[in-house]
């Protein structure tokens, strides 16, 4: 059955036939944004909802999407989507952060001319008949220092066309390393310098608690006398009423803002200010930058459903379309040491510790620890996925932690998952082989060759003889046919293990009539999603 997207905003017809092209089903009722009563009460009969920013995905929308697997943004923002709720219920949710990249960057540079040449009220008051010709004294931007807040992908391309402008730039962003600025063509800096040292500041990073009011009044005191402000990022970075302060006080001698802290801005301290620029969000209002948006938002909602591809997701590690075929049997062996430890260990985790060894070292590991603990967590929570899994783990206060190595045995790659509880520790360790099956190579440090089956039964023992011929009678009686038996002992008369692949579900009075032989310790039917 194919799968079904819900367009509930506007796309064009090329983004939707991108869904038909793709195989997907896709239902195009753009009016729905604004009809939350009706999106709800169809809501649950979608894989996926491709919206805009008139569609409000709550936490009441969410709970009645059954279905639901995927939420697409056309665009950047996710303010009106309920990420915390869409994660726990395992939605992933993906945006399009490229999209309209260089129409924001186009936008702050357009801001930033119209700051520093007073165009706007020029233009009203050349129109009204006035000729102040004298009134409206403005800058060059040529030889001015441009200091850049948030290097990234919108900010990289300020940089690029402020140099092209012949600006000096200074940028300010943790995660730009000394190598790229100097590809770049800026000078790396920390906040106070370029605060100390611009003639014109620009934003761009997103809303965090770290750069929520980053240019606050103790901030704002810092800059330069006779500054120039742009904020196209977000709303919230810039205290508006300490800006406003400064604006009157001359400090600051003008802003170019598209965002505010409250959107729709009816009202704003910054409203009236002479030499104050302010457009209502345009950044990404083009009409490249719209059908950018939702022409890749199409594109990436079809992978995932078709294909298992996850792009630009905001609650998901990202898997590419090229390594999807590559990662899924390890994705599936990921989920497999997961769901046998969650089925054999009793009492509340404490720690996980997983090992990538080898090949699977350099494979996309978030992708494959959000599987794993997927296959952990499934025992006692059914229906919890890749998305919702991290989170659960998170919030039950488990260490996690990851560690990858070079190749050190036989295999050319494989995971060894354990965990600890406040009684034990237990482990377990897998690989794929040519065949893309999932294999068990070691369970409590005893190495072993196990296939992977549907239904198994798990047996710890002590090693004495007979015990081979006790397990296949005791299974053979009660009619239960074992497909592979493997088996494996710490060392002679030591503790035992058998993993036994059977053809289905095992009766717990066969179990009880294994564990009453004095040897057996314990005996546990475990199930396993490969087919």
């Amino acid at each position: 059955m194919a799968p079904r997207v819900l367009v509930s905003d506007e796309l064009s017809e090329t983004a939707v036939q991108i869904f038909r092209d793709r195989g997907v089903e896709v239902d195009f009722q753009p009016q729905l944004g604004k009809d939350k009563d009706k999106l709800q009460e169809i809501i649950g009969n979608y894989d996926g909802l491709a919206i805009r920013s008139a569609t409000k995905v709550t936490e009441k929308l969410i709970s009645a999407a059954t279905n639901l697997k995927v939420v697409g943004r056309a665009g950047i923002g996710v303010d009106n989507v309920d990420i915390p709720a869409a994660s726990k219920r395992g939605i992933i949710v993906m945006n399009t952060p490229f999209g309209n990249s260089i129409t924001t960057a186009e936008h702050a540079i357009a801001l930033m001319f119209a700051v520093a040449r007073q165009l706007p009220a020029a233009d009203v008051s050349t129109q009204a008949g006035k000729w102040e010709k004298s009134k409206f004294m403005g800058v060059e931007i040529t030889g001015k220092t441009l200091g850049v807040i948030g290097a990234g992908n919108i900010g990289s391309i300020v940089c690029s066309r402020a140099i092209g402008l012949k600006m000096h730039v200074l940028a300010y962003d943790p995660f730009l390393s000394a190598e790229r600025a100097q590809e770049m063509g800026v000078k790396k800096v920390e906040l106070d310098e370029l605060l100390a040292q611009a003639d014109f500041i620009t934003l761009h990073v997103p809303m965090t608690d770290k750069t929520r009011g980053i240019l606050n009044k103790e901030a704002l005191a810092k800059t330069k006398p006779g500054v120039r402000i742009i904020n196209c990022a977000r709303g919230g970075l810039v205290d508006e009423a300490a800006l406003a302060d400064a604006i009157k006080s001359g400090h600051v001698a003008g802003a170019g803002f598209d965002v505010f802290e409250v959107e729709p801005a009816k009202e704003s301290p910054l409203f009236g200010l002479p030499n104050v620029v302010c457009t209502p969000h345009l950044g990404a209002s083009t009409t490249e930058a719209q059908e950018n948006v939702a022409l890749q938002v199409s594109e990436q909602m079809a992978d995932y459903l078709v294909k298992g591809a996850v792009s630009n997701a905001i609650n998901m590690p990202s898997i590419t379309a090229e390594e999807a075929p590559i990662l899924k049997p390890f994705i599936k062996l990921a989920d497999v040491l997961g769901a046998f430890v969650g089925q054999v260990t009793e009492g509340p985790i404490k720690e996980i510790e997983i090992l990538y060894d080898g090949q699977t070292a350099t494979m996309n590991t978030k992708a494959l620890t959000s599987a794993l603990l997927a296959g952990l967590i499934r025992p006692q929570v059914s229906d919890v996925n890749m998305v919702s899994a991290p989170i659960m783990v998170k919030e039950k206060g488990i260490i996690l932690s990851e560690v990858k190595r070079d190749k050190t045995g036989v295999y050319d790659g494989f995971i060894k998952l354990t965990v600890t509880t406040d009684k034990q520790t237990r482990s377990v360790a897998g690989t794929v082989f040519s065949d893309g099956k999932p294999r068990f190579i070691q369970i409590k440090g005893i190495n072993m060759d196990a296939d992977v089956g549907s239904h198994m039964i798990y047996i710890t023992n002590t090693d004495v003889p007979g015990m081979i011929g006790f397990m296949g009678t005791t299974l053979g009686n009660a009619k239960v046919n074992i497909a592979n038996f493997q088996l494996g002992r710490e060392k002679e008369g030591g503790d035992a293990i058998a993993l036994l692949y059977v053809d289905g579900p095992v009766e717990d009075a066969v179990l009880a009539q294994l564990t009453a032989n004095p040897a057996i310790k314990q005996a546990k039917q475990l199930q396993f999603a490969v087919e």
